[in-house]
C-alpha cells in the first residue's frame, strides 16, 4: 500500500514536467569563449529545432530553426548576424545567413509581434531565424556552429556555439 502514494507522486511529477513552459526544450549551448557578448549566455534561452543537446544533427534537405530569447542591457541600434561552422579549425560562413541583418527576425516576447530594430535596454526580444541544410552540403561528422548577433561595428550582443554534424 505504501507504494501507491509514491507511484501517484511520480505520476504527478511526470505530468507537471510535461506541462513546463517553453524553456523546457531549450538547447544546451556553450559560450563563445573569447567573445565578450553584451548579454551573457546564461541570460539567453536558445532553442534549435530537433536538438536539445549537441551534437545537433543537421539533416540535408531540411530547414533548421533557431529561437533565441534575450534581453539587451543597453540600447542597440541595429544587429547583424555572424554565423559560421568551425570545421577542422577553419571558419566556413553560412551562405545566406552570415553577414545579414538580424532586425527583420526580431520579435516581442510573445514571439509573434515583429519589433525589428532598434532594441531598448531591458526589453526582452526573441530572435527567430531558420536556414536550409542544402543537399549539396557534404556529410560532416563533427563541427562547431558559431552564432553571433552583433552591432555594425562588430561588437557581440549575443553569442553561442553548439557542436553539430551534417547527416
Amino acid at each position: 500500500m505504501k507504494a501507491f502514494p509514491i507511484f501517484a507522486l511520480l505520476a504527478v511529477a511526470v505530468v507537471c514536467c510535461s506541462l513546463l513552459p517553453e524553456h523546457a526544450h531549450a538547447t544546451v549551448v556553450e559560450s563563445c569563449g573569447d567573445t565578450r557578448a553584451l548579454v551573457p549566455i546564461e541570460e539567453n534561452v536558445i532553442e534549435i529545432s530537433n536538438c536539445e543537446k549537441g551534437p545537433c544533427k543537421l539533416k540535408r534537405r531540411t530547414s533548421v530553426s533557431i529561437n533565441q530569447k534575450f534581453t539587451p542591457s543597453e540600447d542597440v541600434k541595429s544587429l547583424n548576424t555572424a554565423v559560421f561552422a568551425k570545421i577542422v579549425g577553419l571558419p566556413l560562413p553560412f551562405i545566406g545567413v552570415d553577414g545579414t541583418s538580424a532586425c527583420q527576425y526580431l520579435f516581442a516576447e510573445d514571439g509573434e509581434t515583429q519589433v525589428g530594430c532598434p532594441l531598448k535596454a531591458g526589453v526582452p526580444v526573441v530572435y527567430k531565424r531558420s536556414f536550409d541544410v542544402l543537399e549539396i552540403y557534404p556529410k560532416i561528422p563533427s563541427m562547431t556552429i558559431h552564432w553571433e548577433l552583433q552591432t555594425k561595428s562588430g561588437r557581440a550582443i549575443t553569442c553561442f556555439e553548439v557542436p553539430a554534424k551534417i547527416v
